[in-house]
C-alpha cells in the first residue's frame, strides 16, 4: 500500500489540492509506521513545493 501511495502522489504532484487530498487519504489507510515513512519520503521528494501541506496533514 505504501508503494501505491507513493506512485499516486508522484503522478498528481502537479496540483496542490489533489496532492493534499491524496495525502490525507494515504495517511488514513496506512499504519503509523508506514505513515512515518511516507512523511519522510514526501518531505524529501516534494518538500520544496508542498512542505506546508505535508506538515499540516501529518500534524492533524
Amino acid at each position: 500500500m505504501l508503494e501505491f501511495c507513493k506512485t499516486v502522489l508522484s503522478k498528481i504532484s502537479f496540483d496542490k489540492y489533489l496532492f493534499k487530498k491524496e495525502l490525507q487519504k494515504a495517511r488514513k489507510w496506512l499504519k503509523p509506521k508506514d505513515a512515518l515513512v511516507l512523511k519522510i519520503w514526501c518531505l524529501a521528494q516534494f518538500g520544496h513545493l508542498y512542505k506546508d501541506v505535508i506538515l499540516e496533514v501529518f500534524e492533524s
